[in-house]
């Protein structure tokens, strides 16, 4: 006492050194002899340390316990220890959803009527539109009166280039009309229709005109190999 790790040495009971502890794992990974990779496994000390956190992080024992139990000062250093498998993610993973569906209505998980499921299909047939395709979430009104040119949820087709050009220079035209006449009101909203139609209209000729990167090939990989020609 108070030594975990002792033996018996001559009369007396002796804490075993890192040495012989050493030489013991040494030797029975001869005896063992079990191959790893095509190479003979040969076990040191510090590969049981992580063998034990591993075991105890997946039998549940929480991380910053198991950080002060090894006497870590930050619980990164802690996981570098422990060996997360795809099966204990997947797993922990699955548990993790049973324990959030558990904590909610029942009703949120039943199935789909027909009709439900044909209203949630029609939503998406609603989002194509002349200009391009509507990002509007599924079952939200349009806040925009369906002035999709106005609206920033409104992805334009690159196709319709030249239907977006069509719908600017009209604008202007009624633009032009509406001060002849007078009418105010009509003015202010096709002022902000405008400038929402020139907005992604720049937005376009940006995206079309932008080089694209498409890097440099690395040929290290076949530095050393023969063409073969």
């Amino acid at each position: 006492m108070p030594f975990l790790f002792q033996r018996r040495f001559g009369t007396e009971d002796r804490p075993m050194t890192r040495s012989y502890i050493r030489e013991c794992l040494v030797a029975m990974s001869d005896t063992a002899h079990i191959i790893a990779a095509g190479q003979p496994l040969q076990w040191r000390p510090h590969d049981f340390r992580r063998i034990s956190i591993t075991d105890a992080i997946r039998s549940g024992l929480p991380p910053h316990i198991a950080a002060k139990v090894c006497g870590h000062t930050t619980v990164d250093t802690t996981m570098g220890y422990a060996a997360i498998y795809p099966e204990d993610v997947i797993a922990h993973h699955r548990a993790f959803i049973a324990r959030r569906r558990a904590e909610r209505p029942s009703e949120e998980y039943r199935d789909l009527t027909a009709t439900e499921w044909d209203h949630f299909l029609a939503q998406f047939e609603l989002r194509k539109v002349a200009p391009g395709t509507c990002g509007r979430n599924h079952g939200t009104p349009c806040q925009h009166e369906n002035a999709c040119v106005r609206c920033p949820l409104l992805r334009v087709d690159p196709a319709q280039l030249p239907r977006l050009k069509e719908i600017h220079a009209n604008l202007a035209d009624r633009l032009a009309e509406a001060k002849e006449q007078g009418w105010t009101g009509e003015v202010a909203a096709i002022e902000t229709t405008m400038a929402a139609a020139a907005q992604k209209l720049e937005a376009m000729r940006t995206a079309r005109d932008t080089p694209v990167l498409l890097g440099i090939p690395d040929l290290r990989s076949s530095a050393g190999r023969s063409s073969g020609v």
